[in-house]
């Protein structure tokens, strides 16, 4: 195979945009859970999902800034180590910090019945059906590495950030459906989540091994570096469906406990005991 080259100037060059838009992402959220806390002091809004969208940003951060990116625009293993962060892991962070119901508490009534009926509309419920996602999101991959596109799509900087865009996007979608906490009103129970979610983790085992044996595969770069970067994408990319895999765990609310929830009441008094019946004196 050719080395592995890219021409990474426009993009590392351009690590302050993306730096920018993150922290402006973190501040608008920062916002809005303020904002969600003021309206509704007893509701509030979780600070576990305001540390897990300051998680994903800090996530996609590293990813898209030094040293990270431009070892990614050199090296093949640099490549995977930025896909896992921008594709699983930053995604599954964004997702915990549901962002779709921070809007939906803090937007006047009128937006938040838009949004709910955008939500609903027959095109996002095919979006997010699971086998959508997992095309979307696993799919694409054997699309990406087993067909000229990844070298196309590393050639110049627009294409490598649309390429970025993608993982992005398609990780999200893939992460709110197997277990996201916003509204999802087409989304399966967890047993045939769950099933998604082995398709997807089998999928990416199989993708990692052939690319490791070379079977196929269409990467312009050192054979060693194409086997170090499938290693990555294995065990990395099993650390992140474990971590998906548990938050999906977390949703599992079974029928037959809903009915338990409620306190007991006092006991009943026993009765009485009958009294004689006395003769008369």
């Amino acid at each position: 195979m050719p080395a592995h080259e890219h021409t990474a100037g426009g993009d590392v060059l351009g690590w302050p945009l993306p730096v920018l838009v993150l922290s402006a992402a973190a501040g608008a959220y920062l916002w809005l859970a303020r904002r969600a806390r003021h309206r509704n002091p007893v509701l509030g809004w979780s600070r576990w999902r305001t540390a897990w969208f300051l998680t994903g940003a800090a996530l996609l951060g590293v990813a898209l800034t030094p040293p990270v990116a431009p070892f990614a625009h050199g090296d093949f293993r640099g490549h995977m180590t930025q896909h896992l962060l921008i594709g699983m892991y930053a995604p599954l962070a964004l997702v915990l910090a549901a962002p779709a119901t921070l809007l939906l508490r803090t937007l006047p009534a009128a937006r938040a019945r838009r949004l709910t009926a955008v939500l609903r509309s027959p095109p996002v419920r095919v979006l997010t059906h699971p086998a959508v996602a997992t095309a979307l999101s696993t799919g694409s991959l054997a699309v990406l590495y087993f067909t000229p596109l990844y070298n196309t799509a590393t050639v110049g900087p627009a294409a490598h950030w649309l390429l970025h865009a993608h993982f992005l996007l398609s990780g999200c979608l893939f992460a709110h459906v197997i277990a996201g906490p916003d509204p999802a009103p087409s989304r399966p129970g967890v047993r045939a989540r769950l099933v998604c979610l082995g398709v997807a983790i089998t999928a990416h085992a199989v993708i990692s091994q052939l690319m490791y044996g070379g079977f196929g595969v269409h990467i312009h770069a050192p054979v060693d570096q194409v086997r170090a970067g499938a290693e990555i994408m294995y065990y990395g990319g099993d650390i992140a469906e474990l971590l998906l895999a548990a938050a999906l765990v977390t949703t599992w609310r079974p029928q037959g406990r809903t009915r338990r929830t409620a306190a007991p009441g006092p006991a009943p008094a026993p009765p009485s005991a009958p009294r004689r019946a006395t003769a008369p004196g």
